[in-house]
């Protein structure tokens, strides 16, 4: 057994306990993909990354990304908080607020600021592709879409590294009411090869957040997702495409999490160039060793 340096993590959270947990293993010599697999069903984290050094010019380092059931290529929070973890670790200094993350889909550049209560991490996500705009009685969707009240934009299956059907729902109140047809959308990722449902609605005025996001999952097992970085990545290129971005200067703030127990705040930006970064801030809740 080899002692390797660890972290328990929330993303997308100013506080312990409000965003989407994350297990990182910083030291990885001598671990194969039946290991990192162990490792990741043993924490029971919707994903757990493993860090290595760098294969290609340019990348500061490397992560692989593992869920309980299998390795994934891309997500989100997992990439923001193994660069918090490097960082709080003092394995990895930013240069000119940014470090480059390898990963199975390529080198992706994360940008990286100081604020007043630690960093704010954001990655530019993989370039996000509408696939489809559909009509809410299509068969697919009429089931996962029942409970949903109707808002402005049409359902659309956009691919920014994973699939995700975008649903707009008519307001806050009746997304957060919502109860999910977990049949449906679990039948609905299948049909579609999607990840399954990313419901959004304009938040009611007030809010220190611009949009609710909920994201159903029905691929491998059904759950609520408290805070995804790739599907509010989607979610965002998919509003940009319609020019419905909320807030100010192509930047918002997405609420998640709170029907399920979290209360995630993700910052969206959509620059200049179209590209979509999705980041927000990360709090340790555990540091140590596991014996493995």
């Amino acid at each position: 057994m080899t002692l390797r340096r660890y972290m328990q993590l929330d993303v997308f959270a100013d506080r312990p306990g409000a965003g989407n947990p994350l297990a990182v293993v910083l030291d990885t010599d001598g671990l194969d993909d039946a290991t990192m697999q162990a490792i990741a069903r043993w924490t029971r984290r919707p994903e757990t990354t493993f860090v290595f050094a760098p294969t290609v010019p340019g990348a500061d380092y490397r992560v692989r990304m593992f869920s309980p059931q299998r390795e994934v290529p891309f997500a989100g929070h997992p990439s923001i908080g193994t660069a918090f973890a490097l960082i709080e670790a003092g394995m990895l200094q930013p240069r000119d607020g940014e470090v480059r993350q390898e990963c199975a889909i390529g080198v992706l550049p994360l940008s990286v600021e100081a604020d007043g209560i630690g960093h704010t991490i954001a990655i530019r996500t993989p370039k996000a592709r509408v696939l489809e705009v559909a009509d809410r009685a299509d068969p697919r969707l009429a089931g996962a879409l029942a409970t949903l009240p109707e808002g402005a934009l049409p359902p659309a299956l956009v691919d920014g590294g994973r699939r995700w059907w975008m649903a707009e729902v008519r307001d806050e109140a009746a997304l957060r009411g919502a109860a999910p047809d977990w049949a449906a959308i679990e039948a609905l990722a299948a049909a579609t090869e999607s990840m399954g449902l990313c419901a959004f609605a304009r938040a009611d005025a007030g809010q220190d957040y611009d949009l609710v996001v909920r994201a159903f999952v029905g691929a491998n097992g059904t759950f609520e997702d408290a805070a995804s970085g790739a599907a509010n990545a989607a979610l965002a290129a998919w509003l940009a495409s319609n020019d419905a971005l909320p807030g100010q200067d192509g930047s918002y703030i997405a609420s998640q999490g709170r029907e399920v127990g979290f209360d995630a705040r993700l910052r969206l930006r959509v620059d200049h160039d179209g590209e979509v970064w999705s980041g927000g801030h990360c709090r340790v809740v555990t540091r140590g060793r596991i014996d493995w």
